[in-house]
């Protein structure tokens, strides 16, 4: 008595499935938006007509604006971050630091960040947006140093290693920045590989 059909199960499951599903083209089209419209072309219609649903599931999901692109680019954040480490799941020895230097740098050099990038400026004048974008960049800041601590095999305890380490994810930003403008790509191996070779100095000296 009162217990659950197997007919039931069967119903709600595929209704789970499928709210999960809108929920995931919500916020993989917002990113995509954000990234080629921009916070003023980038509206909760336009994110709807894009992902193939109503305006009216969209809101169900995400009852405001700044809850569907903070929730966005803090989900694409987190698959970026996955993948990042499926790349190196055993860590990466002292040779392959070249390779987790040119993953790294390739966080900031696509539609993730070029969205990101968006919602920054955006949140410079959104009251509203401010407090969430900069809640989000820390969390989103304080992951993606631990990652590279533990691809890079670096000892925080020694002196000088956390800020090296920030040092090549504040210089990966700005190799994002730069090509946004322009093809970057021939600078950026060179700086990708100095870098690497300026952290085996650090770490293994």
């Amino acid at each position: 008595m009162g217990g659950v059909s197997a007919v039931d199960r069967t119903e709600r499951v595929p209704k789970q499935d499928r709210s999960r599903a809108t929920r995931q083209r919500l916020l993989e089209a917002a990113v995509a938006c954000l990234a080629e419209h921009g916070w003023a072309g980038s509206t909760v219609l336009v994110v709807a007509e894009r992902a193939g649903v109503s305006r009216g599931a969209a809101q169900h999901h995400f009852p405001t604006r700044e809850d569907l692109f903070t929730a966005a680019v803090e989900y694409v954040a987190e698959e970026r971050s996955l993948a990042l480490r499926a790349l190196f799941p055993r860590g990466a020895a002292a040779g392959d630091r070249r390779a987790v230097v040119a993953a790294l740098v390739d966080l900031y050099t696509g539609p993730l960040f070029r969205a990101a990038l968006h919602l920054w400026v955006a949140a410079c004048d959104e009251d509203q947006l401010r407090p969430r974008v900069t809640e989000l960049e820390a969390r989103v800041g304080r992951e993606t140093h631990r990652i590279a601590v533990d691809l890079l095999g670096a000892d925080e305890s020694r002196p000088g290693v956390r800020e090296t380490v920030q040092g090549l994810l504040d210089m990966a930003r700005g190799l994002g920045l730069a090509n946004l403008l322009t093809d970057d790509g021939a600078r950026r191996e060179r700086v990708v590989a100095q870098w690497a070779r300026l952290l085996d100095d650090a770490l293994d000296g």
